[in-house]
């Protein structure tokens, strides 16, 4: 039986920390703010990312470099027959493609897998637990790719944002629609499905918002998913900055839908960049079987 290494990036949430208990190497997201380079959960951490978005500091995104995935590739190697890497959406950035250019060389063909299963946050981590598992069952690098691109669509992420501030500073809004949903009070609700992030909703308060979320979350069990039950579907949460708001967005969902298991992460800075501080993230991911 092969020995399968699992690798996933910092957009998973997965911390160094807890990439050593599970078992397997999280490659750090690079930044660079106000012309300095930083690595996720390396030499930034949430606290510090925060405090310079709130100072308004420039932040512009990036993803790591041939270099260091190839070197980390080489290493892994050196102890493990095959590689699963797991990195953020395609969709989202085009470092999953990089990685798949790369994974075609001579030297990793055959034994590195890059997963395009368009995920990221919380789901992306139960992709990554999945992975884990289907290793530790026999499965080669072929079949956990081939397994998990298969069950790229089987999630949702609601997100309702407290401020178009960082849309319109993105470029993704208009500055003109950003101050009337300002005056309006909108918080607008978005969705990653797949590859994109979306529109999905608008509400004038964060009560309706997160009624508008924990409805899609249902719609989403009975009519895609096959039923709202814990052996069926995970049911997550994630969230930017605020963290007694997000604790008290936590016990609402667990009050919504007891019986599950709500995990909660940080949202991954490469998204918290374009959303601010103050967003809450609802999800749900069909259970692999």
């Amino acid at each position: 039986m092969s020995k399968i290494a699992i690798i996933t990036d910092s957009n998973s949430g997965i911390t160094q920390a807890e990439g050593e208990k599970l078992g397997i190497k999280v490659v750090p997201m690079p930044f660079t703010i106000a012309g300095t380079d930083y690595l996720e959960d390396i030499n930034l951490t949430q606290e510090e990312f925060y405090t310079k978005l709130n100072d308004d500091e420039e932040v512009s995104t990036s993803q790591p470099s041939p270099g260091t995935l190839m070197d980390l590739w080489d290493e892994v190697l050196k102890e493990y027959d095959e590689i699963v890497y797991i990195p953020m959406s395609s969709g989202l950035s085009s470092s999953c493609a990089s990685a798949t250019s790369l994974s075609m060389d001579d030297d990793y063909e055959g034994k590195v897998f890059v997963v395009n299963n368009q995920r990221i946050s919380v789901t992306m981590r139960n992709s990554v637990l999945d992975a884990i598992r289907l290793a530790e069952e026999g499965k080669t690098g072929a079949q956990i790719k081939e397994i998990l691109e298969a069950d790229k669509f089987n999630s949702s992420i609601y997100i309702m944002l407290d401020t178009l501030y960082y849309l319109k500073k993105g470029g993704r809004i208009t500055p003109a629609a950003a101050a009337l949903g300002t005056i309006l009070r909108i918080k607008p609700v978005l969705q990653i499905q797949g590859e994109k992030l979306d529109s999905f909703a608008k509400a004038r308060t964060t009560s309706q918002g997160q009624k508008i979320m924990l409805n899609a979350i249902k719609d989403d069990a009975e009519k895609r998913f096959g039923g709202l039950d814990p052996s069926n579907v995970r049911i997550d949460a994630a969230f930017t900055q605020d963290h007694e708001k997000a604790a008290e967005w936590k016990k609402m969902i667990e009050e919504t839908f007891p019986g599950f298991d709500i995990h909660m992460d940080p949202l991954s800075l490469s998204v918290s960049c374009h959303i601010g501080p103050g967003a809450l993230a609802v999800t749900i991911t069909k259970i692999l079987k």
